[in-house]
């Protein structure tokens, strides 16, 4: 059976045993908002700003014990939750931050919001990664996962190019 990539992030999220997720809706990202709201698998929690999405990630990783989550669209999402992605970093808490992005063909080339997310988060995330296959999903986000969790314990960044979310 085939499925979106954005349904895979939704199920892979669930199937590292993670539960909740924070976001600010945003449409570089709105096939995983749709993904959200066709499963029971992982709570959705609407902000409305992405620092406050990020910080009660980071409060859901501290009072769980398990990575926190939150999704936020490119450019100023991103930069806003930024200080939250500092904030898990200076306490050591395991965060993922999935950030919605320009469509791969326009990558590199200053699409409207377009932030080269490795370079801009490389001082304060463990690991910053590009999904530009949709078929490296389940390894990415497991690895994130581990590299989250493990010590020290920290904010990893995923960043989803929003026409990967619709490949089969």
């Amino acid at each position: 059976m085939t499925c979106r990539a954005a349904d895979l992030i939704v199920d892979c999220i669930a199937r590292q045993g993670l539960d909740r997720a924070f976001c600010v809706p945003g449409e570089s990202y709105l096939s995983v908002l749709d993904a959200f709201g066709s499963s029971n698998a992982v709570d959705l929690v609407t902000c409305r700003h992405e620092g406050g999405a990020g910080y009660m990630a980071v409060a859901d990783a501290k009072l769980t014990g398990r990575a926190g989550v939150a999704f936020v669209s490119r450019g100023p999402g991103a930069t806003n939750a930024s200080i939250a992605v500092h904030t898990a970093e200076q306490d050591a808490v395991p965060m993922l931050l999935f950030v919605g992005q320009v469509a791969r063909k326009d990558l590199g080339r200053g699409a409207f919001q377009e932030i080269e997310y490795e370079s801009y988060f490389e001082g304060i995330a463990k690991w910053v990664h590009t999904v530009r296959d949709a078929a490296e999903l389940p390894e990415v986000i497991a690895t994130a996962v581990r590299i989250a969790s493990t010590p020290s314990k920290g904010p990893v960044v995923i960043v989803l190019p929003e026409d990967m979310l619709e490949d089969q």
